[in-house]
């Protein structure tokens, strides 16, 4: 569109310098030319609008320039400025590459305008000012051809700056990429040392707390066990001597099984696998006979069909009624405790009753324990006073392994 509206422009002006010119030019009218009339100026406008279309059809336009020059020329009208449209039609195809259209335009300017000229019996000999006409249009071809080379030139020459400049701009967006990538990598590596360090630390306070909770569970029942025993050995010495020595051995045996619960967990310590006594609902009957053997009458149930449990769960279970039956002996006073075990297919329900005391046991880390623990597999344990008084500890623990 604008190089249309320059062009438009391009053939108005051309049209505005060719009409005064030729007028001008009236001076130097010879006897074999007539002045110019309405004809003459209609071909002259004609070829010069026709610039109008020298680059959307400069053939076209050529053609029309160059006929209403020959058609001037015959008529006899005066000046050399009919034929400027025309050579400028010509500089225009060949500007754009079209050179073989170029020389016939020229051609078929030059022949006609001289063939007039050698048939015209009031033309002196040929050559006069028309011999200018053969000089502009070989250097219109030419300059043509100079101008297109060096437009190509230049554009060639751009072409490349811009290639470089995209080859630079990719260069450029790869070494931001590499340095993103190479950022982004070291903030991956940061994160994972970081989680690293995190999950280290995590493990740390597991296995922290593990052992605190092992030590509470397992020391804590045996020694409350041997104080009780210690203290009934002291009631029956003077009254009933020959019972002490039952006593004593049950003190011995729970400081046994103390120093094996405590040998497990030192063992785990050294990355070895634990030895010592059985954690795990088989040794409840083992819990069973060292209360009993501290005074307590203990009824112990199992419903349902027993059946394995993942190690985690059978050893939270049975260090939930470790506890409750150590939370008994130090805290309810009871006389009577019932631990009952109940094999669901999908979980394992583990109650412990008593009918002491139904207040809550101590300010010790006892309930918080056994809750961490039946948490810590999947589980839930409530506590607290029982439907017919006491105090009662209910676990449910799942059946299978918690990821």
């Amino acid at each position: 569109m604008e190089s249309r509206r320059t062009d438009a422009l391009i053939a108005v002006g051309s049209l505005v310098a060719i009409v005064p010119a030729t007028y001008a030019n009236l001076s130097w009218t010879g006897p074999y030319e007539r002045p110019i009339d309405p004809a003459g100026l209609v071909l002259i406008t004609i070829a010069a609008l026709s610039l109008a279309f020298r680059r959307s059809a400069p053939l076209t336009a050529g053609i029309v320039a160059a006929a209403c020059g020959v058609v001037y020329y015959a008529a006899h009208y005066p000046g050399v400025f009919a034929a400027a449209p025309a050579l400028a039609s010509i500089y225009t195809l060949a500007v754009l590459g079209r050179r073989a259209d170029a020389i016939w335009l020229a051609i078929g300017l030059a022949v006609p305008v001289y063939g007039l000229m050698a048939l015209s019996s009031e033309d002196p000999g040929a050559g006069n000012w028309m011999a200018l006409l053969s000089g502009w249009l070989v250097a219109m071809v030419v300059i043509g051809e100079v101008t297109r080379s060096r437009r190509a030139y230049l554009h060639a020459v751009e072409q490349r700056a811009a290639a470089e400049t995209q080859r630079a701009e990719a260069e450029t967006q790869r070494a931001e990429a590499q340095a993103q990538r190479a950022e982004a990598e070291a903030s991956r590596a940061r994160e994972a040392e970081r989680t690293r360090e995190e999950a280290a630390l995590r493990r740390a306070g597991e296995e922290r707390l593990w052992i605190a909770q092992e030590l509470h569970d397992s020391l804590t029942h045996s020694i409350s066990v041997v104080n009780v025993q210690a203290a009934l050995a002291m009631e029956l010495l003077d009254r009933k001597p020959e019972r002490v020595r039952e006593a004593l051995a049950a003190i011995k045996e729970s400081g046994h099984e103390a120093m094996d619960e405590l040998r497990a967990t030192l063992g785990v310590l050294r990355q070895s696998e634990p030895e010592g006594a059985e954690a795990g609902l088989s040794g409840l009957p083992r819990l069973v006979s060292r209360a009993e053997g501290a005074g307590l009458r203990v009824a112990h149930t199992v419903s349902g069909h027993p059946y394995a449990l993942p190690p985690e769960v059978d050893r939270a279970a049975y260090r939930i009624a470790q506890e409750a039956l150590t939370n008994v002996l130090r805290h309810a006073g009871a006389a009577a405790v019932t631990v009952a075990v109940e094999y669901d297919p999908s979980k394992v329900v583990l109650r412990v009753e008593n009918d002491g005391e139904p207040g809550v046991p101590g300010p010790g880390m006892g309930l918080i324990g056994m809750r961490e623990r039946a948490v810590a597999v999947g589980g839930s344990l409530a506590a607290g006073p029982g439907e017919r008084g006491g105090f009662t500890v209910r676990a449910e623990l799942p059946a299978g392994a918690v990821a």
